[in-house]
């Protein structure tokens, strides 16, 4: 069964939605001619069983009448007579009560049956908030993209009530502003333009289904995903790259929080040493979470500080190693020496390590975090990505892009900004948190 298939049902090519509208508007008209004649008929032609009936039982239902009219008044009699009870008994008691209170005592009156005591009040309960699933955080982080991407598609259908080649020219256009990428885009609409023609599809919103359905096709590519963290029975090494400020380092922190709550015993290396305060601010992460640091003095060499991390954590039994480097020196040759050095020494030490590399991209920036991945994946091998920031933006069709046009794999997503805000890649929660409600 297809990606597509298991998260919206079985596909339908477009001659069958179309034949199934084409259906339906018969129906519709039939069932209308139908009551129409329904509704005529009664009203010029009363049934002769109606009329001998209503002559032959008179009386009956006259009697059937009576009977319920005399029930009601005895209900209404007791009811009242009821109620007049109960107000006498009220008057009498509040007669009585400002007697008393005229003579200077003091009086405990109640003014409705319910008694104090049957009114307990409980003591009020901390009220925690609920723990997010990851598909409910899917379609927390995944709102603006997916309402954004549904109203320029609703729109677009709207405007146009036949297929010809504007509506292919526009929808091109829409899909490229929606950030799923030229490439997606332009590969997107000649296979539309081939099921039109093929189908004889006619009106546009007919192929909204459609759309969706070679959307999901584009991402599901071979079936092949490769989304698996590649962990380890002893230690795991993953190294962490990317520009500054797509949300590396918090990413790492979020990370350590959460293998250290799976269980795991976690250690961080800081060999961002060329960036002011970056060392800083992963030890305050680690402190956050209580995990420990490695870190060494000011301006080290990067390489040193990962040669000392890599033999502490064998040393000490480590499970998972999150070793943050510098996202960009003077010019790209410098990093990717400076990448490279780091791995050899890496591989001193463990050498079938890095298990991963992972590539930090900011979402919100959209083509650029694709240009990034495109030059990054140039510099060094990379095993996976880590897309950030997702919540706040409506550029989530980057990984459209991404999955279309690079073979790297998205790994970890981040959800937010709260500390357990970041998760395994899915990718049926992430096509469905992308597109569900459109179809």
């Amino acid at each position: 069964m297809g990606l597509f298939d298991r998260l919206f049902g079985k596909k339908k090519d477009t001659k069958e939605q179309i034949e199934e509208q084409e259906i339906a508007q018969v129906l519709e008209e039939t069932s209308a001619d139908e009551s129409k004649e329904v509704v005529e008929t009664a009203a010029v032609e009363p049934q002769a069983d109606e009329v001998v009936e209503s002559e032959a039982t008179p009386d009956a239902e006259a009697v059937s009448q009576s009977e319920e009219a005399s029930q009601l008044d005895e209900t209404k009699e007791v009811a009242e007579a009821d109620f007049s009870g109960v107000m006498a008994d009220y008057y009498a008691k509040k007669k009585a009560a400002k007697e008393a209170l005229d003579r200077g005592e003091t009086v405990e009156f109640e003014a409705v049956e319910t008694k104090q005591e049957d009114v307990k009040e409980e003591p009020a309960e901390p009220v925690s908030a609920p723990v997010e699933t990851e598909e409910e955080k899917y379609n927390r982080s995944l709102k603006k993209t997916r309402t954004g991407f549904s109203a320029r598609l609703n729109a677009f259908l709207a405007n146009f009530r036949r297929v010809d080649e504007d509506f292919f020219e526009e929808l091109e256009e829409m899909l490229i502003l929606s950030d799923v990428g030229v490439n997606v885009a332009t590969q997107l609409t000649e296979d539309l333009r081939y099921e039109a023609k093929l189908e004889n599809a006619k009106k546009a919103d007919g192929l909204k289904r459609v759309i969706i359905e070679k959307l999901v096709e584009i991402y599901e590519k071979d079936g092949v995903f490769n989304e698996q963290i590649n962990f380890q029975d002893g230690l795991t090494v993953m190294l962490f790259v990317g520009v500054n400020g797509v949300g590396k380092t918090t990413s790492i922190g979020k990370l350590a929080y959460k293998y250290k709550n799976e269980g795991k015993k976690v250690m961080l290396v800081a060999a961002d040493t060329f960036r002011a305060g970056a060392v800083a601010q992963l030890a305050e992460w680690g402190r956050r979470v209580d995990v420990p640091v490695v870190t060494g003095p000011e301006k080290a060499d990067p390489a040193s500080v990962v040669f000392d991390g890599m033999e502490r954590a064998v040393a000490e039994n480590v499970d998972v190693l999150l070793i943050d480097t510098a996202g960009r020196l003077q010019n790209k040759d410098n990093l990717m020496a400076e990448l490279e050095k780091i791995g050899r020494i890496i591989k001193r030490v463990v050498p079938d390590a890095p298990h991963e590399t992972l590539l930090a991209l900011d979402a919100s920036t959209g083509q650029n975090a694709l240009s990034q991945a495109k030059e990054f994946s140039k510099i060094t091998p990379l095993t996976g990505l880590i897309l950030t920031k997702i919540d706040g933006t409506a550029k989530g069709g980057v990984v459209l892009a991404i999955r279309q046009e690079l073979d790297i794999p998205v790994k970890f997503i981040g959800f937010g900004e709260k500390i357990d805000d970041i998760g395994e890649f899915d990718s049926e929660d992430f096509i469905r948190g992308l597109l569900e409600g459109i179809i």
